[in-house]
C-alpha cells in the first residue's frame, strides 16, 4: 500500500479542517506515492526517533507533534528540525503529523485520556476538551493517585484537595488551561490539563479540583490511538510504538 493511502485514513479519523488556525498538521515531508514498508508512531519526532525508524525498516513516522511548525530558512544541522528533516530526506522516511485535529476529533486525544480513566457519557466541552463521569464518585485524594498511577506522572501538580467527592472530570491534553473557565463554567468537579501557569491555581480553591500531568504524560497514549485506526484499516500494515521516550523535561 502506499504512503497516501495511510494518509486518506488518518484524515478520515481527524480531518485536517479541524486543525487550530495556528497549526500545521498534515504530511511534513516525503512522497506520498511511495511504498509504507512499516510505519512508527510516536508523540514527537527527534533523531532518536528516526534513528529507530530506520532499524526497524519504517519509512513512515506518524507523530502527534508537528516537526515542522514554524518556517524552516535553511537545513545547515543547526537546530534538531533541522537535523531530523536532514535525516528523513536522506532515508526516505515520511513524516506524518496529527495534532489538534486529533485533539479536536471525536475519539481523538481527549477521549484517550477520557478512556484511561474510565470515564463514561463522554462528550465534547464547548472550546474543545472533553467533560465525562466516574461510575462511582470517588474522594479527591484517591482521585489524584490514580490520574498520577494511570499516565505515570513523575510529580503531579495540584491545588488543595477539594472537600467534595469528584464525579464529573474536563480535560484536555497538552496544553489546555484555556478550558479552565470553561470546566468551572460547565460544572466539573476536577479538570486535568497537561500544562497551566502558576497564577492560574488561585481563586479556585473547592470550586474545582485542578490537576496538571505534564505535556507528556497527558498525550503519551495517543499512539494506541494510531495504532488500534491502522490495524483495523490495514491487518496487513507493520506497525511499532517507538520505544524512546521524547519527553525533553526530567524530573530530579
Amino acid at each position: 500500500m502506499k504512503i497516501k493511502e495511510v494518509i486518506d485514513a488518518l484524515e478520515r479519523f481527524a480531518p485536517l479542517p479541524l486543525q487550530e488556525s495556528y497549526d500545521n498538521a498534515g504530511l511534513q515531508c516525503g512522497l506520498s506515492e511511495a511504498e509504507v514498508s512499516g510505519a512508527l508512531l510516536c508523540l514527537d519526532v527527534t533523531e532518536d526517533v528516526l534513528r529507530e525508524a530506520m532499524d526497524l525498516d519504517c519509512n513512515l513516522v506518524i507523530a502527534h507533534h508537528p516537526l515542522l511548525f514554524r518556517g524552516v530558512k535553511h537545513l545547515v544541522d543547526a537546530t534538531q528540525v533541522e537535523r531530523c528533516l536532514r535525516i528523513a530526506i536522506k532515508h526516505d522516511i515520511a513524516i506524518y503529523a496529527a495534532h489538534t485535529n486529533l485533539d479536536n476529533a471525536e475519539d481523538g486525544v481527549n477521549y484517550k485520556m477520557a478512556e484511561k480513566l474510565g470515564l463514561m457519557d463522554v462528550v465534547p466541552m464547548q472550546g474543545g476538551g472533553a467533560m465525562g463521569y466516574l461510575p462511582v464518585a470517588e474522594d479527591s485524594l484517591a482521585f489524584l493517585q490514580r490520574v498520577k498511577d494511570v499516565f505515570r506522572v513523575e510529580s503531579l501538580q495540584h491545588n488543595e484537595l477539594l472537600q467534595r467527592p469528584i464525579q464529573s472530570v474536563a480535560l484536555c491534553g497538552g496544553a489546555g488551561a484555556f478550558l479552565l473557565d470553561t470546566a468551572i463554567a460547565q460544572e466539573a468537579d476536577a479538570f486535568l490539563t497537561g500544562e497551566m501557569g502558576y497564577h492560574q491555581f488561585f481563586g479556585h480553591e473547592q470550586e474545582v479540583q485542578i490537576a496538571v500531568l505534564g505535556h507528556y504524560q497527558s498525550e503519551q497514549y495517543t499512539t494506541e490511538i494510531f495504532q488500534q485506526l491502522l490495524e483495523e484499516e490495514f491487518p496487513m500494515l507493520t506497525t511499532f510504538v517507538a520505544s524512546v521516550s521524547t519527553n525533553p523535561i526530567s524530573y530530579l
